[in-house]
C-alpha cells in the first residue's frame, strides 16, 4: 500500500492548524486571577490542616476566643444596659401618658423628652410652694387622672443584726397608675399609712416574709409587710410607703405626677403646661427627635481623644499578649509541615505563596476563633442576664440586643491576632532549605544582627517616650512607650536565648537539652517567653507605682482632726430640740470610749436682701502673701523664684486653697480640734477668754493681732461692703487639721456675727470601728440621723490585694504559657525522648526535662519581665519627680518602692510551673520503630 503525502516546503514543519482562541486577558486581572487561585489552595490546605492536627488547633481556638467571649459578653451586656430613650421614658411613665414636674412659675422650654429645660426668653426661674394634686388636675383636659409620685426618702428600720438604711418609695400603689411602675410578685398594695411593700432585696436583707412586722430605727412606727414589689430601675432594697405615712416636710422637693389624659400628649398640650412653668416627659416625642450618639468603642466618646487612644492601646497590649501566647503554636505547625512547604516550593511555589500558605492559617483560626467566641459570648451575656442585672447594674435591662459594630470590631480583631501569630512562622517557612525540608533536617536557627540592632532601638525609643508622657501626665504616651519596648525586647529576646545556649554547656544533661531546644526552636520559645515577660512587666511596673503612690499620698496627706478623733454632724434636717452636750457626751464615753466631748459652732455672717453674700476669713499682712497664686501661669524664672520664695512655700495650698473655717470657741473644742500641746492650749485659751481670735497659720498674727475682715455683698449692683478689724490674736505652732480661725464670742459680736451649733468634736484614745460607730448614731438616733467624721492618721493605702491581684494575673499568663510551650516543645521531641530512652536514659529523664524546659520559659520570662518592669517604674516615677522639682507649687515627690507581694508572687510562679510541667508529664520514655 503506497502512501502519499502532500509536498511541503523545503524547510517548513507541519503545524497543525489552531483554532483561534479568546484574546489574553489584561495583565491587572491575570494578576487578580492568580492570587485569588493562591488564597483559595491556601486556604484549602489551612482547613485541611486544622483537621489533621485537632489537638493544635483546639489550643489556638481557646486563646483567640477566650479573650473574644469575655469581651462580647461585656459588649453585650452594656449594650443591654444602655436603654434607649422610648425604654427610660417607658420606665419612667409606666402605663401613664405623661410625666408632670411643676418646676416653676415662670414659663419654660423644653427638650423633647422633657430631660432638660430653661427659662423661656432669657427670664429668670422662680421658685414656687409644693404644688397639689387637684392644682395640678386643674391644669389638664376634663377627664384626665394625676397620680403623685413624690421624692425619695431614706428609712432606718432594725435589721436582724444592725440598723439598715434603706430607699423609700412614696407613691400609692393602689393607683394604677403609679402601679405600672413596679412588678408585683407577692401580696397587695399598701393600703393604710401602716403597710408597705417590699423589694426582694429588702426582704432578704430584713429577713422579713408577708405580714411580718418591720420597726424604724428610732422606734416610733411599726409597719406591716404586705406585698413583694420589684422596681425595674433598683433591685436593691426598696420600700414602697403608703403617701400618708410620710408627713410632707417644709421645704419639699417639687413632686412628680403620672397623667393620663383623654387623647394624647401634643406639641400644644406641652406648650401649654410649659407656659405654666410645667415640665412635661410624654410617652412619645413631640419634636425632633435626636438619638444621642455613642462612640464607636461604647464607654469612649469620639470627642475624648485622650481616653480614646489610651483605650485602643490597652486593647493593642492586650492583642500583643494574645499573639505571643498563639505564636508557639504556628511556629511548631510550621516545622511540623517543613516537609509539605518544601513539596509546595519544588512544585514551583514562590516565597509568597509559602508565606500565604502559614498566613492562611491564622486567618482560618482566627475566623473559627471568632466565630466560637462571639457565639458564646452571645449566649453567656443572654444566659447570664438575670445575674448580670442584680449583682453589677442593680436594674433590669432593655430589650435583648447585640451589638453590631462592636461585634464585628471584636470578630476583625480575633482575625487579626490570629494573622499576626502566625506572621514571624510565615517568615520564616519562606526562607527555610527546599533540599533540608525535603530531607527532613533543621535549619540551624539564625538571628541575625539588625533584629537585635532593631530591639535595642525600640527599648530605648520606648523608654524615652515613656519619660515623655510621665512628665506631661499623659497615659496615652506612656502606654506607646511601654509597647515599643515591650516590641523591642520581643526582638532581643532570640539572641538572648542563644547567648544563654551557649552557656548551657556546663549544666547537666536535662537543663542543657532544655537550653538547647530553646535554641533551636526560638520560634516558638521566644513568644512565650515574650508573652511572660509583657504579663510580669506590666505587673510589676503597675505594682510599683502604686506601693509609690501610696507612700506619697501618705506623706502628703493633711489630716482634719488629731489621729482618733471623731467630728460629728446632724446628716440632715435635725430634730428640735437637738441632743444636748451631756446626752452627746454620755453616748460618746459608753460607745466610743471618748475621753472629751466639746460643741463646735461655725460663724455666719448675714445680708438683709436674700440674694446676698457674706464671708469672714482672716487677711493675711502684705509682706507675707504670696506673689503668685497656685493657678497662675508663670514662666520658668517665676516658677524658680517661687520656689525660692519662703512665702510661697505653704503646700496646705493644696488641700484647702485660701479658704479659712471660721469657727466660735471659748476654748473648749480648740484642743479637741487641733491637737496642740497643752502650754499652746493654755495660751490660746486666755486669748479667746479676753476676747480676741487664735488662728492655726502663723502667717495671719502680726505685732500680736490678727486682721478680720467681714465682705458683704447686698445686690449683684452694689459693690462689696468691707468691715476691718484688729483682734488681739495668737497664732498656735503647727497643728493638725484645715487653716482655721477661731472667734471668741466677744470678736464675734464686734464683727457683726452670729453662731450656732453645728456638730461636736469627740476625743478617743483610737479610731472607733464601724460597729461601735453604728451603737454611738443608735443611741442619738431619737434626735435624727448623724454623721461621724473619724480621723484615721495618715497610713499608707495598702495596696496589697491589689498587687497580689496583678500578680495572679501575670502568674496565671506564665504558667499558661510555659504549658502550652512545654507541650509543644514534647510534641516536637519524641524523636529526640526515643533517642534517650534507646541509649538507655532512665524513665525520669522525661519528667526531669519538662521541668527544665518550662524552667526556662517561665523562669527566663519572669526574669526579664521584673527588670524591664522595674525599669519602666523607675523611668516613670524618675521623670516625673523631675517635672515636681522644677514646678510650682511644690508637690510630695515619688519614692521608689519594691512591690515586695508581687514579686513575692512573680519569684514562686516559675516554681508553680515547673512543678505542674512535673506532675502532668509521663515520666515513661516513647520507644518509636523507625521505617527505612
Amino acid at each position: 500500500m503506497t502512501i502519499r503525502r502532500a509536498l511541503r516546503a523545503p524547510g517548513r514543519a507541519d503545524v497543525p492548524a489552531v483554532p483561534p482562541g479568546p484574546p489574553p486577558a489584561p495583565p491587572g486581572r491575570r494578576r487578580l486571577a492568580e492570587l485569588t487561585g493562591s488564597w483559595r489552595a491556601a486556604l484549602r490546605i489551612a482547613r485541611r490542616e486544622s483537621r489533621r492536627a485537632r489537638r493544635r488547633t483546639a489550643l489556638v481556638l481557646a486563646m483567640i476566643a477566650l479573650p473574644v467571649l469575655v469581651l462580647t459578653f461585656l459588649a453585650v451586656s452594656y449594650d443591654m444596659a444602655e436603654l434607649t430613650p422610648q425604654e427610660r421614658i417607658d420606665r419612667r411613665l409606666g402605663v401613664a401618658d405623661a410625666e408632670l414636674r411643676w418646676i416653676t412659675d415662670t414659663p419654660i422650654a423644653q427638650d423633647e423628652w422633657g430631660d432638660s429645660w430653661y427659662a423661656s426668653e432669657g427670664d429668670h426661674a422662680s421658685g414656687r410652694r409644693t404644688a397639689t394634686t387637684s392644682e395640678v388636675a386643674a391644669l389638664l383636659r376634663p377627664g384626665s387622672r394625676v397620680t403623685e409620685v413624690r421624692d425619695t426618702v431614706t428609712l432606718s428600720v432594725h435589721g436582724p443584726h444592725r440598723d439598715e438604711d434603706l430607699e423609700g418609695r412614696v407613691l400609692d400603689l393602689t393607683d394604677p397608675l403609679a402601679r405600672g411602675l413596679v412588678r408585683f410578685q407577692a401580696g397587695r398594695a399598701p393600703r393604710q399609712p401602716g403597710e408597705v411593700a417590699v423589694s426582694p432585696a429588702a426582704l432578704r436583707r430584713l429577713d422579713l416574709h408577708l405580714g411580718a412586722a418591720v420597726a424604724t430605727a428610732d422606734g416610733t412606727r411599726v409597719y406591716t409587710v404586705v406585698g413583694v414589689v420589684e422596681f425595674p430601675d433598683n433591685l436593691g432594697p426598696v420600700v414602697a410607703l403608703h403617701p400618708a405615712a410620710v408627713p410632707r416636710a417644709d421645704p419639699e422637693p417639687p413632686g412628680t405626677w403620672l397623667v393620663d389624659v383623654p387623647g394624647t400628649v401634643d406639641a400644644a398640650v406641652v406648650s401649654r403646661l410649659n407656659e405654666r412653668g410645667v415640665l412635661v416627659a410624654p410617652r412619645h416625642p413631640t419634636g425632633p427627635s435626636t438619638q444621642p450618639s455613642r462612640g464607636w468603642l461604647g464607654v469612649v466618646g469620639p470627642n475624648d481623644a485622650a481616653e480614646l487612644s489610651t483605650g485602643v492601646l490597652i486593647a493593642g497590649l492586650g492583642l500583643l499578649e494574645v499573639v505571643l501566647l498563639v505564636g508557639p503554636a504556628f511556629a511548631v505547625g510550621v516545622r511540623r509541615r517543613r516537609r509539605d512547604l518544601a513539596l509546595v516550593a519544588v512544585a514551583g511555589g514562590d516565597a509568597a505563596q509559602l508565606r500565604r500558605v502559614v498566613l492562611a492559617d491564622g486567618v482560618v483560626l482566627g475566623v473559627l476563633g471568632a466565630a466560637a467566641g462571639l457565639l458564646l459570648g452571645v449566649g453567656a451575656a443572654f444566659a447570664g442576664r438575670p445575674l448580670v442585672e442584680q449583682y453589677v447594674f442593680g436594674a433590669r435591662f432593655g430589650g435583648y440586643r447585640c451589638w453590631p459594630s462592636a461585634l464585628v470590631l471584636l470578630g476583625g480583631v480575633a482575625v487579626l491576632a490570629g494573622v499576626l501569630a502566625a506572621l514571624a512562622p510565615a517568615w520564616t517557612a519562606a526562607r527555610q532549605d527546599v533540599i533540608a525540608g525535603l530531607a527532613g533536617r533543621r535549619t540551624p536557627p539564625r538571628s541575625p544582627t539588625r533584629w537585635l540592632v532593631l530591639g535595642l532601638t525600640l527599648v530605648v525609643g520606648g523608654a524615652a517616650l515613656a519619660a515623655l508622657g510621665a512628665t506631661q501626665t499623659s497615659p496615652a504616651v506612656i502606654l506607646t512607650g511601654l509597647i515599643l519596648g515591650e516590641l523591642g525586647l520581643v526582638c532581643c529576646t532570640p539572641t538572648l536565648i542563644g547567648a544563654l545556649a551557649r552557656l548551657g554547656r556546663v549544666l547537666p544533661l536535662a537543663p542543657r537539652i532544655a537550653l538547647r531546644d530553646a535554641s533551636r526552636n526560638r520560634a516558638a520559645a521566644a513568644p512565650a517567653i515574650c508573652a511572660v515577660m509583657a504579663a510580669v512587666a506590666s505587673s510589676v511596673a503597675l505594682g510599683g507605682y502604686l506601693a509609690s503612690d501610696g507612700v506619697r499620698d501618705a506623706r502628703a496627706y493633711q489630716p482634719m482632726l488629731p489621729t482618733g478623733h471623731v467630728l460629728v454632724n446632724p446628716a440632715g434636717p435635725a430634730q428640735r430640740p437637738g441632743p444636748t452636750l451631756a446626752q452627746v457626751t454620755t453616748a460618746a464615753r459608753a460607745h466610743l470610749g471618748a475621753d472629751a466631748v466639746a460643741p463646735v459652732q461655725a460663724a455666719a455672717c448675714t445680708t438683709t436682701t436674700p440674694g446676698g453674700y457674706c464671708s469672714v476669713a482672716p487677711e493675711l499682712p502684705p509682706g507675707r502673701a504670696c506673689p503668685w497664686q497656685p493657678g497662675d501661669s508663670l514662666s520658668d524664672a517665676e516658677r524658680r523664684q517661687a520656689r525660692a520664695d519662703p512665702r510661697c512655700v505653704v503646700r496646705g495650698v493644696d488641700y484647702y486653697g485660701t479658704w479659712v473655717r471660721t469657727l466660735v470657741d471659748d476654748g473648749s473644742a480648740l484642743p479637741l480640734l487641733t491637737g496642740a500641746d497643752p502650754a499652746a492650749t493654755d495660751a490660746a485659751t486666755e486669748v479667746l477668754r479676753a476676747g480676741g481670735a487664735v488662728v492655726t497659720d502663723p502667717r495671719y498674727l502680726h505685732d500680736g493681732r490678727i486682721t478680720v475682715q467681714v465682705h458683704r455683698v447686698e445686690t449683684e449692683s452694689a459693690g462689696p461692703v468691707v468691715t476691718t478689724r484688729e483682734l488681739p490674736g495668737y497664732a498656735l505652732p503647727p497643728t493638725v487639721g484645715e487653716p482655721s480661725l477661731l472667734l471668741s464670742a466677744t470678736a464675734a459680736r464686734q464683727l457683726g456675727l452670729s453662731w450656732s451649733p453645728t456638730g461636736w468634736v469627740v476625743s478617743t484614745p483610737a479610731p472607733p470601728d464601724v460597729r461601735r460607730q453604728e451603737r454611738f448614731t443608735a443611741a442619738l438616733q431619737s434626735f435624727g440621723a448623724f454623721s461621724l467624721s473619724v480621723e484615721q492618721g495618715a497610713a499608707p493605702r495598702d495596696n496589697s490585694p491589689l498587687l497580689l491581684l496583678l500578680a495572679a494575673a501575670a502568674g496565671l499568663i506564665t504558667v499558661g504559657a510555659a504549658g502550652i510551650a512545654t507541650a509543644l516543645t514534647a510534641a516536637e521531641g519524641r524523636a529526640e525522648l526515643s533517642t534517650l530512652a534507646a541509649v538507655g536514659a532512665a524513665p525520669g529523664v522525661r519528667r526531669l526535662l519538662a521541668i527544665c524546659q518550662a524552667g526556662v520559659i517561665a523562669g527566663l520570662g519572669s526574669v526579664l519581665g521584673i527588670v524591664a518592669g522595674l525599669g519602666t517604674a523607675a523611668i516613670v516615677l524618675f521623670s516625673v519627680n523631675r517635672q515636681y522639682a522644677t514646678g510650682w507649687p511644690l508637690r510630695e515627690p515619688y519614692p521608689f518602692l519594691m512591690p515586695w507581694p508581687a514579686l513575692g508572687v512573680l519569684v514562686v510562679v516559675p516554681v508553680v510551673a515547673m512543678l505542674g510541667a512535673g506532675l502532668f508529664t509521663r515520666a515513661r520514655l516513647p520507644i518509636e520503630r523507625r521505617l527505612d
